[in-house]
């Protein structure tokens, strides 16, 4: 049976991409970049794509900035990001009252 995440991304020619199809595109090896996820091929960091993504940087200006990744590049990268995040809880403030909770 798929989850509702298996099914991440349809692709310009309007086929649908898994999360592991997707993760494939993913690489980690302890000797590229220090052993932090990068796209396969390159030494961009998945980090990097998500960083600019959060910050306000469209799809069009990474790919333009990186011209050797593709849009499922980007898409692999937020899979990646939203797998890691099933596995990690990160503590975060609440602003309303300042306590520190976990969220997740």
């Amino acid at each position: 049976m798929q989850n509702d995440y298996d099914l991440v991304k349809v692709t310009d020619q309007g086929d649908r991409m898994t999360r592991e199809e997707l993760l494939k595109r993913i690489s980690v090896d302890p000797n590229v970049c220090f052993g932090r996820a990068c796209i396969k091929g390159t030494r961009i960091w998945v980090s990097l794509i998500v960083d600019n993504l959060a910050a306000g940087i469209s799809e069009n200006e990474i790919l333009a900035a990186y011209p050797q990744l593709k849009p499922e590049d980007i898409r692999a990268a937020l899979a990646y990001a939203a797998e890691m995040t099933r596995e990690h809880v990160i503590p975060i403030q609440v602003e309303a009252s300042g306590d520190e909770v976990q969220v997740g």
